[in-house]
């Protein structure tokens, strides 16, 4: 998804307060997700936190408050 959108991994550090070199991690799969990161992902992707997670093929974002 960071690719599709043209994102950098410092790119998504800057928009979710990740670490790069911890979402380097989180993209190799040699970390999992934590729920703060993921909806910190899920916001800055405008997706949902159950498609980062693999429970549906819909990238679409649920309706935020």
């Amino acid at each position: 998804m960071r690719k599709e959108r043209g994102f950098t991994q410092l790119k998504v550090q800057h928009l979710t307060g990740i670490d790069q070199s911890d979402y380097s991690k989180l993209e190799n799969g040699h970390r999992h997700l934590t729920f703060e990161q993921c909806k910190r992902l899920a916001i800055a992707f405008d997706t949902s936190m159950d498609y980062l997670a693999g429970l549906t093929d819909n990238p679409q974002p649920y309706q935020r408050n």
